[in-house]
Parts: C-alpha cells; sequence; structure tokens
C-alpha cells in the first residue's frame, strides 16, 4: 500500500438534497430542505446537488425545485447542480439559477426503458436539445450513466457496453462523466478495471464516481478509484438516497463515512468532519433513521483516544 500515488485532496459532491429527499415518502417541507442545505454549507461543503428537475407526477417529492434553488441562491461560495432529465428540466433548472446540469442516462435498456420508457440510445439522443440550450445560456453540463457497474435486470455491464455511450457524449461536447453504481454491485477489482479501460479510451475525459453502499464497499470502490485519478466523488449525508428504479437499492456512502475515511489517509476534502457529524446527525433525527451512517454509530477513530477502564487485579 506504501508506494500507492492517491491525490492529495478531492472534490465532494453532496446529494442528500436530491438523491436522499427523493426516497423519502413523508413531505419535506419547502423550508426544511432550505435549512438542511445551508446547515450543510456551513460544514464546509462547496459542492452540492441541491434537487432534480423532473416532473412532479415521477418525483412528487422534488416538485418545489424552484424553490429549494431560490432560497439558498444567496449562497455564494457554493456550486449547486441539479439534475435534469428533458429539455423542460433543464428550461426550469437555469430559469431558477442553477449554473451547472447533470443529465440522466442508464448503460443498460432494461434499466432505461424503466427509467424513462426509451431504449439508451433513444434517451441519449434526446439529451442533445439540453446541452444545446445550455450552451446558449453559458451553463455547464455534465453527464451520467446509471448502474454503470451493474444491472438489476441485466447482472454486471460490460466496459464495452459504456464506451460507446461516453463516445456519444464527447461528440455532444461532453468531457466529464459520473460512472453511477446505482445498485451497489460494483467491486473494487470491476471499478479499477473499468476505469482504467475508459481512462485509456478517453484521456481527455473526466471521471467521477456515484457510488452506492447496498454491499458495504463503496468505500473499497471510493479507493478503487483514487487509485485510478479519480478526484471527484457524490455522497449522502447520513448515507441517505436509493434509486426509485432499482430495486432494493441502499443509500448513496455516507458523506461522513467518506469523508472521515479520506481525512484519515490525509486525502483532504476541505470540510469539517466534526461539523459534518453534527449536521448528519441532525438529518437523522429529522428523518428519524439514517442510510447505513459507520461514523455515526461508531464514532470518529479520534473519539475512541479515551483512557481505558481501570481492571482488576487477578490472583
Amino acid at each position: 500500500m506504501a508506494d500507492w500515488t492517491l491525490p492529495n485532496e478531492v472534490t465532494i459532491w453532496e446529494v442528500l438534497p436530491r438523491d436522499g429527499f427523493q426516497m423519502e415518502s413523508d413531505w419535506i417541507p419547502t423550508e426544511e430542505k432550505i435549512r438542511i442545505i445551508r446547515h450543510l454549507a456551513q460544514t464546509g461543503i462547496k459542492h452540492i446537488e441541491a434537487t432534480s428537475f423532473v416532473h412532479p407526477r415521477a418525483i412528487p417529492q422534488l416538485k418545489d425545485a424552484e424553490s429549494v434553488i431560490k432560497g439558498v441562491q444567496d449562497l455564494n461560495n457554493i456550486t449547486f447542480r441539479a439534475l435534469v432529465p428533458n429539455l423542460k428540466g433543464a428550461e426550469r433548472a437555469i430559469d431558477a439559477g442553477v449554473r451547472k446540469l447533470k443529465l440522466l442516462l442508464s448503460s443498460t435498456d432494461s434499466h432505461s426503458l424503466n427509467n424513462s420508457n426509451s431504449t439508451v440510445k433513444e434517451a441519449q439522443e434526446k439529451l442533445l436539445p439540453i446541452v444545446d440550450f445550455a450552451t446558449t445560456k453559458n451553463v455547464e453540463v455534465s453527464g451520467s450513466l446509471t448502474v454503470a457497474f451493474g444491472c438489476p435486470y441485466e447482472g454486471e455491464v460490460p466496459v464495452d457496453k459504456i464506451i460507446p455511450l461516453i463516445e456519444r457524449y464527447n461528440e455532444m461536447g461532453i468531457k466529464e462523466v459520473s460512472l453511477a453504481d446505482t445498485t451497489g454491485m460494483g467491486n473494487p477489482i470491476q471499478v479499477y478495471e473499468v476505469l482504467g479501460k475508459l481512462r485509456k479510451t478517453f484521456p481527455d475525459s473526466m471521471f467521477t464516481l456515484h457510488l452506492h453502499n447496498t454491499r458495504g464497499m463503496a468505500f473499497a470502490n471510493a479507493l478503487a478509484g483514487l487509485s485510478q485519478g479519480v478526484t471527484s466523488f457524490d455522497s449522502s449525508t447520513a448515507g441517505l438516497g436509493g434509486c426509485p428504479y432499482a430495486p432494493n437499492a441502499a443509500g448513496n456512502i455516507a458523506t461522513e463515512d467518506l469523508v472521515h475515511g479520506f481525512h484519515e489517509m490525509n486525502i483532504q476534502t476541505g470540510i469539517d468532519v466534526d461539523k459534518l457529524v453534527d449536521a448528519a446527525s441532525g438529518v437523522a433525527k429529522t428523518f428519524g433513521h439514517d442510510g447505513g451512517s459507520f461514523v455515526l454509530k461508531a464514532g470518529q477513530n479520534k473519539d475512541l483516544h479515551v483512557k481505558p477502564k481501570r481492571q482488576k487485579k487477578m490472583g
């Protein structure tokens, strides 16, 4: 491990306000969403995926997307991103003040048909008007590939199936692509090898990771990503989240777990772990549960540096 070449710092994109909120069945008042985002901003988090501009019937929890964005516009030190599925969503997002969009695209036809009622090829072509529109508004666009490491309907996704999708993204002018382990089916060797092939094939592209912790491999997969030069990761405070179109998908890796682990490895994030854990505790209390946060349960490593209890002498 001593000869690993790892980055000194990474970027964390907080996705609780989108990925986490969308899975909560009880309505979260708009004011509460804004309050949580503001609390997260106080931890040192600088990048937040604040919402998704989907049709209200698709995800009712996010029907107040415009109000949420407008309610945090004064946080000038935060870069906000929104997920958009179509041109209408992009128009709504940009009108609300969003300056970075993330596109939604499945890696397999089975997942795409369940998610957007179209094949992957059809769905990707429908994204082109979004890119064209965002370009006229000088708004940044990044791409994504969900179920990139495993599909609930098709199993492991071959990297050769992903390459043409990234090629098309490149043709659209999109050089940043998020690889999402939506179902938590990926393993470290797979993540390492997939990224290795993609980096050789697309040396000018930037790959980021969106990891779910369904089977407890998200942090190991993050390390595999680090060793392949990935320096941008999505995570969700308190580990909340999931995917409506991926059965039994757990939440994203908890932001506090990811940041705590990186800091223990001397990889900096610019985030204050103590403030982050406090925010995560508040989130778990607000919703009555977390999504599998280890740090919330076990505490930070530094919390264990206590004097041992006095033991009775034996004999």
